[in-house]
């Protein structure tokens, strides 16, 4: 049994009331953040590119009365997203709490890439993220506390084939935690990478976890079981939280023991 139960899940009664940013929250492992934050009480923001799906989860969180407020961005816009941004903080106070989740791991080759393909899956999987954080980092300063979340990937750390420039800009998300913590480290905001292994979202499923996939996962992994989204939700929670006060600079994995 993989699945979180009620029982299990820990509250943390300092995000309740903070105001709190998701990307790419409208499916995923990005629902399962938005879904997780408005449930602790937090003003949960939230953007995404599928407006649609985005609208679904907003109204289906507020029929249970969360504080949740979604807006359609296109995240490799800068300049809307900090817009975005700057309204979310306006309607909301603050943010407090990033989670830089967007990313597309879509499958591309050496030969195939482009010039202009090359910068747009780093914008999708790197850019946005220190654009996010240049934008929050003034909130945080004046609350005297922050905490940024980065989303990296084992994937480049296994090496894995077929999605080169997504290893480098995942890598390069790394590296950017690093040295973001100890610029802004002194002003009270904590920057650590959330690192997922194998996700079991409805886009993995349907587009490559097939039986000899789920056989690998059998094999690499420690524990017995499937990762889901509300696994990585449950570190996010504790990462945005007063209750990781002391972590920073640091890589987060949950794998099932992975890598």
């Amino acid at each position: 049994m993989t699945a979180i139960t009620a029982d299990s899940k820990a509250i943390y009664p300092d995000l309740d009331g903070r105001t709190v940013l998701i990307s790419g929250g409208a499916s995923g492992i990005g629902a399962s953040l938005v879904e997780a934050f408005a449930r602790q009480g937090a003003r949960t923001a939230f953007v995404d590119i599928d407006a649609d799906a985005g609208q679904a989860l907003e109204e289906k969180l507020r029929t249970e009365g969360r504080e949740v407020l979604f807006r359609p961005c296109d995240i490799t816009d800068m300049r809307a997203y900090q817009s975005t941004i700057r309204e979310f903080a306006d309607r909301y106070g603050p943010i407090t709490a990033l989670l830089n989740n967007a990313a597309n791991d879509v499958r591309h080759t050496l030969d195939a890439i482009s010039y202009e393909r090359f910068d747009e899956l780093v914008a999708v999987n790197l850019k946005h993220a220190m654009f996010a954080t240049q934008a929050v980092a003034p909130m945080m300063r004046q609350a005297g506390r922050g905490s940024i979340v980065n989303f990296g990937s084992v994937g480049w750390m296994m090496a894995s084939p077929g999605y080169p420039v997504y290893a480098a800009s995942k890598a390069a998300v790394h590296g950017m935690t690093r040295g973001l913590a100890r610029d802004l480290g002194a002003d009270g905001i904590r920057v650590n990478t959330l690192v997922p292994g194998w996700v079991m979202t409805d886009k993995q499923l349907q587009l490559w976890v097939d039986d000899a996939a789920k056989e690998l996962i059998k094999r690499s992994q420690c524990l017995a079981g499937r990762v889901l989204p509300e696994h990585i939700a449950q570190m996010a929670l504790f990462l945005a939280s007063d209750a990781s006060a002391m972590c920073s600079a640091q890589n987060f994995i949950v794998d099932g023991g992975w890598v």
